[in-house]
């Protein structure tokens, strides 16, 4: 697969948000959104395993834009096709979410696709040259995703960055208390559901969880 060189910025991983229907339903997901993104949110996953694909297409292109003024990439989770119809920035993929050759051949070479790693035994078996980042966890259990993974802890997780040859960013169980231990194993960002969509104010959020990461 020959592929022309990206220049993905690590740092759109630093404060990564990922959505959640339930947790965003009482203030909706686009003023959740919104907010974070005033709070310094660096880039939007959009998840919602219950909407359909018509569904996810109508709200990506609301989102897109307000991410776009702010110039903050918008990836979906899982749906490929989702992605393209949209015309976002890229998309994240699990392990059983298809081939990330195939995603990036439809997505084209500009795309961000991420790609999600609970095992050291995963790491052998990447297509480096059809990534661009990794997701690495659960760090602790979270009830956001009920069929996650053994949580890795955070030394699991040092592991996982030492090894791995592509930007990462944390996910799983995730709060602000979290932030420096996460920053020390080495990830280049910390992904939140609900320490950003389930408060009262995402944008404050978000500002304290950036404040944590920086130190």
């Amino acid at each position: 697969m020959t592929r022309s060189p990206r220049r993905f910025d690590r740092q759109a991983l630093r404060l990564y948000l990922v959505t959640d229907p339930e947790l965003c339903a009482e203030r909706g997901i686009e003023d959740t959104v919104s907010q974070a993104v005033n709070g310094g949110v660096t880039l939007v996953q959009l998840r919602d395993k219950g909407a359909s694909n018509e569904e996810l297409v109508a709200l990506a292109l609301r989102l897109k834009p307000l991410l776009a003024e702010h110039r903050i990439p918008l990836v979906i989770n899982d749906r490929v096709q989702v992605a393209v119809a949209a015309k976002v920035d890229g998309v994240h993929l699990g392990q059983d979410d298809g081939d990330v050759s195939e995603a990036r051949r439809l997505l084209g070479d500009e795309a961000i696709i991420g790609l999600s790693v609970q095992r050291p035994e995963q790491l052998t078996q990447l297509d480096v040259r059809a990534l661009d980042y990794l997701g690495l966890g659960p760090v602790f259990a979270t009830s956001t995703k009920r069929d996650h993974a053994t949580p890795l802890g955070v030394a699991g997780l040092s592991s996982l960055v030492a090894a791995s040859p592509l930007p990462s960013v944390a996910i799983g169980g995730l709060k602000r208390e979290h932030a420096a231990a996460i920053r020390a194993s080495g990830a280049d960002g910390m992904a939140v559901v609900s320490a950003i969509c389930g408060q009262p104010d995402p944008s404050q959020a978000a500002q304290d969880l950036l404040a944590a990461w920086e130190g």
